[in-house]
């Protein structure tokens, strides 16, 4: 039986490729199309907003309704939006897909808290090939030590809202707890231009030679095809409990 998701920010960059993509997926139909209050979209069919042909789903700002329809929630939004919407996925005991960034620490704690009742997917990076670069960079830390400076250098689209992205906070992270260190101590620089859809570099830097270990995103298709596996995932009727993208793609593929 195909997946019904509910896609909370339709209309943005993220929301329209997850439908768009999830529309050419037959594992997938969409059950709920989620939008903010006086958005123009609103009331209309998700299929012709995407220009496709009508598929009986119109766009809603309510997003209690919404979830009536669906198994699973994807979610990239903005925090306060992202927390609200948990809070009521977690009432309708409905899984949930998080791919929003910019998430304060007692944000993280509701969805933490919520993850008690129902399993949600929560990760600042979708891609495979970021989450695969997580585990690089946790390699070479290891394997240079701390003779190795160490900087994360990102780069977005001018209209992302937060800076350093949560993937560059994540790398820093992950270089810091392998070298025991307090990740304020990993440089962190982000570039904010045009409409670079995501690069990720990290730096180590050692007496006559230098590692770059790069991650280039070329369009959020790559984000998009994560997020549609993390929703197989929750949907597999995984136990309540907070996952990420590397439970995802450890756990066999769906059939």
């Amino acid at each position: 039986m195909a997946i019904r998701l509910v896609i909370s920010g339709t209309c943005g960059r993220m929301g329209a490729r997850i439908a768009t993509l999830a529309l050419a997926d037959g594992a997938f139909v969409i059950g709920g199309a989620i939008e903010a209050k006086g958005h123009q979209a609103v009331g209309q069919d998700l299929g012709t907003v995407l220009g496709r042909a009508a598929i009986g789903v119109r766009v809603t700002d309510d997003p209690a309704a919404a979830l009536r329809g669906g198994d699973v929630l994807i979610e990239f939004t903005t925090p306060v939006v992202t927390v609200e919407h948990v809070r009521l996925a977690r009432h309708a005991k409905t899984p949930a897909v998080i791919g929003t960034t910019g998430l304060s620490s007692e944000q993280r704690a509701v969805i933490a808290d919520a993850a008690r009742e129902v399993p949600i997917v929560l990760s600042p990076n979708m891609s495979v090939g970021v989450n695969l670069l997580f585990e690089l960079v946790q390699a070479a830390a290891r394997r240079l030590g701390l003779g190795y400076d160490v900087e994360v250098i990102e780069a977005h689209h001018r209209a992302k809202q937060d800076a350093p992205s949560g993937t560059a906070k994540r790398l820093a992270e992950l270089v810091a707890a392998t070298r025991q260190q307090s990740p304020q101590q990993i440089p962190v620089h982000a570039i904010r231009a045009g409409d670079i859809v995501g690069d990720h570099l990290v730096v180590f830097a050692g007496p006559s030679e230098r590692l770059e270990l790069v991650h280039r995103a070329h369009s959020r298709d790559a984000f998009a095809v994560g997020a549609l596996r993390a929703a197989q995932f929750v949907a597999r009727a995984q136990p309540g409990g907070l996952y990420d993208m590397s439970h995802v793609l450890q756990a066999a593929p769906p059939r």
